[in-house]
C-alpha cells in the first residue's frame, strides 16, 4: 500500500485474482496475438513512413534518409506512445484481443509510461532473452519483467467480459 499524496489517502491495489479472477482468464494467450498483430501494424506503419522518407530525402538532397537508420524504432515507439497511452489504454492488437493495461492502481496509462514500457521491454528482451517472458508463468496476475517494473498490468477489457 501507498500513499497517494495529491488526495492523502493510500492508494489500494485494484486488481485482485483471488477476488477477480475473469481479468486475467486468457491474458497471457492474448498478449501474445495482440503482439503479432501490433507488429504488422507496426511494418505496414513503419514501410509508410519509409516512402515519407524517401520522397523528403529527395528534397532535402538526402538529408532526410538519415532517418532510415531509426526509422521502426521511431515509428513503434510513436505508435505505442500514442495507443497504448491513449484513452483506450490498448494498442490495436490489444483492443482486437480485448485486453487493456492499467497501472497497479486502476489508473490508465499516459503517453510517456507507455513508451517506457515498450523501451523496459525491447531492453529486458534483448538483455537477458526472450526466455525472460517465462517471468509470466510465475505471476499470479500474468505479469512480465517489464510490468513488474514499471507496475502496470493487462487485463481483459470490460467490453470484452460481458
Amino acid at each position: 500500500m501507498t500513499y497517494d499524496t495529491s488526495l492523502g489517502e493510500p492508494r489500494r491495489d485494484a486488481f485482485d485474482p483471488l477476488i477477480r479472477p475473469e481479468l486475467f482468464e486468457g491474458v497471457r494467450t492474448k498478449r501474445v496475438f495482440a503482439f503479432c498483430i501490433d507488429v504488422l501494424a507496426i511494418a505496414v506503419l513503419t514501410f509508410a513512413a519509409g516512402i515519407l522518407v524517401f520522397f523528403l530525402g529527395i528534397f532535402t538532397l538526402g538529408l532526410a534518409w538519415f532517418f532510415y537508420a531509426f526509422l521502426w524504432q521511431a515509428v513503434a515507439l510513436i505508435y505505442t506512445a500514442f495507443t497504448l497511452g491513449g484513452r483506450n489504454a490498448a494498442t490495436p492488437g490489444m483492443r482486437a484481443m480485448g485486453l487493456e493495461m492499467r497501472l497497479w492502481y486502476g489508473a490508465r496509462p499516459y503517453p510517456l509510461l507507455a513508451a517506457m514500457h515498450a523501451l523496459t521491454f525491447w531492453v529486458s528482451v534483448t538483455l537477458l532473452t526472450p526466455l525472460v517472458l517465462l517471468v509470466s508463468l510465475l505471476s499470479d496476475r500474468k505479469r512480465l519483467l517489464h510490468d513488474l517494473i514499471l507496475g502496470t498490468l493487462v487485463v481483459n477489457a470490460p467490453s470484452a467480459r460481458n
